[in-house]
């Protein structure tokens, strides 16, 4: 089942994603994130607009993906980055894949002209699910990011969403 985001789901979300920040370099966070900033996070980009959806299997939380705004400059506001995480133990059953494509249909209702998503790379499994659902690598950043002893590229993908202002 996949519903909107609700500030008591922070802490099941902080340990998924901790996970990533502890393990991975999915993530270039390296500190581990508490439930009330997790909280803190979901609610000032909830204040932006931006769209949080969370995945329940059997009544847990299993995965989420939220839209946040890409820049902060207001000539920016139609273009969201877009985010996806699952429980590590829940990866490779078609889970991101679902959680992407309803966040992509929230947002083709909103006022969204362009979606963005960031990939470290490598990453097969993630590239794998954007292009699945039409997103088209854009950028390749060379070394931008460095964690665990090690330099991490990262990809743009992007998808137009076609919304135009009245």
């Amino acid at each position: 089942m996949i519903r909107a985001v609700q500030l008591y789901d922070a802490a099941d979300l902080a340990v998924i994603y901790n996970y990533y920040v502890q393990n991975t370099v999915i993530t270039f966070e390296e500190k581990i994130v508490s439930p009330a900033d997790f909280a803190e996070r979901i609610q000032a980009s909830m204040d932006q607009k931006a769209t949080w959806l969370v995945l329940e299997d059997n009544g847990s939380v299993v995965g989420y993906a939220y839209s946040s705004l890409w820049k902060s400059r207001s000539a920016y506001r139609y273009t969201h980055e877009v985010t996806v995480y699952l429980d590590y133990k829940h990866t490779g059953k078609g889970y991101g894949s679902h959680l992407l494509q309803a966040l992509i249909e929230q947002l083709k209702k909103s006022p969204i002209n362009n979606i963005i998503a960031i990939i470290a790379l490598p990453n097969e499994a993630s590239v794998a699910i954007h292009e699945k659902l039409g997103m088209e690598k854009v950028a390749h950043f060379s070394k931008v990011g460095y964690k665990f002893s090690q330099w991490i590229d990262v990809g743009y993908w992007q998808l137009p969403l076609s919304f135009q202002e009245r």
